[in-house]
């Protein structure tokens, strides 16, 4: 991001060996109740400081859905004047996708100038990173920004052949990793094609660095593919984890105000927050989408409900779609003014939690073996489960996770936080 000039401041079923929830390269993500994973697939911007509320109105004209806001960082150059918790309710009401960058350390060997830099001390470098990674959390949720959001960490160009630079950062982003997975959040890295991403490639499957779950790619070619980099095989960041930086600072002008930015392609996951909406009347939440569940906690008519995603679940009135909020607790969205009581209201996206896979895994039509394949998810990729079941054994479990597209994976071979039963905060089928 070239405007960020720094200021001192089971048979076919898998091939390979199971690992566990906390063992590098695939670590586990500790996602509190609330949480949900929100994916972008399509075209986002950003630009060095958040654009006004009235500017965002104004853009809504434009091909983008996304924008880049830099929430924090020693190395982050520009005043955010715009950039409050308010800000960010108001702009995703208006339907806009959040992509959260932390200007953290940089390499010994940046090309930046002026930059605050690591230690060439791998192990150092690793305790500056979980620094970083828990100011960025805390950033992140000052702004309404929730569990299950990824936040990039902005790594720039340096020198590709400094070896002591490359281990330095390479345990920095691990750190970063596995910090943001302890705090519930996804861990993401942008960087450029020919250093950081390269770096990261080199290492995907490496047991000695923890994998970051998204890769956001520098390369201003204009070329918006998300496949084939010259640096970066076509198996590693698979699924929803990637992302390109295609062309570099220019004007571009919609709704009659003109912004200068940088342009990037999306299939990957950004922030979550909660949705803000007002109860019809009073209403019970529940430990899960139906009414056969637990009632939690209640809500008077008129009370103001924060959703953080939908799902399905039992017939209310003309809807099943039940809406998660940020508690963790689930309401009917019957009785909720959202836009729709019958189906998905956008923006609030569909409950999802993502975990990395720690094999090249098949997707099958049911919950067993027994069921055809219908896909796979390589090494690494993220199953982005909507709810766990029982099914056939595999290895040490009998649970299974339905993926956003219909699909299902044994839970044995992806990093959730048992291979044995349940996790939560991910609902039952």
């Amino acid at each position: 991001m070239r405007r960020l000039a720094v200021w001192m401041a089971a048979g076919a079923l898998v091939v390979g060996t199971a690992g566990t929830a906390e063992a590098e390269p695939a670590t586990g993500v500790a996602y509190p109740a609330g949480a949900t994973s929100t994916r972008l697939t399509g075209w986002a911007f950003d630009t060095c400081t958040a654009p006004t509320v009235a500017q965002m109105a104004a853009w809504k004209s434009s091909p983008y859905r996304a924008v880049g806001i830099y929430i924090g960082g020693g190395n982050r150059s520009c005043a955010q004047p715009q950039l409050t918790a308010s800000w960010v309710s108001a702009v995703t009401k208006q339907g806009w996708r959040l992509i959260p960058i932390y200007l953290g350390w940089q390499a010994t060997c940046t090309h930046r100038t002026r930059a605050l830099k690591m230690s060439s001390s791998p192990t150092t470098a690793a305790t500056q990173a979980r620094g970083s990674a828990a100011d960025a959390v805390t950033k992140a949720r000052a702004l309404g920004l929730i569990g299950g959001s990824a936040i990039y960490g902005d790594m720039e160009h340096y020198d590709l052949g400094n070896a002591s630079c490359r281990a330095a950062v390479l345990s920095y982003l691990s750190a970063w990793t596995k910090e943001l997975h302890r705090h519930g959040y996804l861990s993401a890295v942008y960087a450029h094609q020919d250093s950081g991403a390269r770096h990261l490639a080199e290492v995907y499957n490496s047991t000695a660095y923890a994998r970051p779950d998204a890769l956001w790619i520098a390369r201003w070619d204009k070329n918006t593919g998300l496949f084939n980099w010259p640096t970066v095989p076509n198996a590693y960041w698979a699924s929803g984890q990637r992302a390109k930086q295609y062309w570099g600072d220019h004007n571009e002008t919609y709704g009659g105000v003109t912004l200068n930015i940088d342009s990037d392609r999306f299939d990957a996951p950004v922030a979550s927050v909660g949705f803000a909406y007002s109860t019809k009347t009073a209403l019970s939440a529940r430990s899960g989408p139906s009414t056969s569940h637990p009632v939690v906690a209640t809500y008077g008519a008129g009370a103001t409900v924060r959703v953080a995603c939908q799902t399905y679940g039992t017939k209310v009135g003309t809807s099943t779609v039940w809406n998660k909020l940020t508690s963790g607790a689930y309401v009917t969205d019957y009785y909720v003014n959202t836009p729709s009581n019958t189906t998905y209201s956008y923006p609030i996206p569909g409950c999802s939690l993502p975990y990395q896979t720690t094999t090249s895994l098949s997707r099958r039509s049911g919950p067993g073996t027994a069921y055809g394949v219908v896909g796979t998810l390589p090494t690494g990729s993220l199953a982005w489960i909507t709810c766990q079941r029982a099914g056939s054994k595999v290895g040490t479990t009998s649970v299974w996770n339905r993926l956003t597209d219909g699909s299902y994976v044994t839970d044995y071979y992806v990093a959730t936080a048992s291979n044995t039963t349940y996790t939560a905060p991910n609902r039952r089928c």
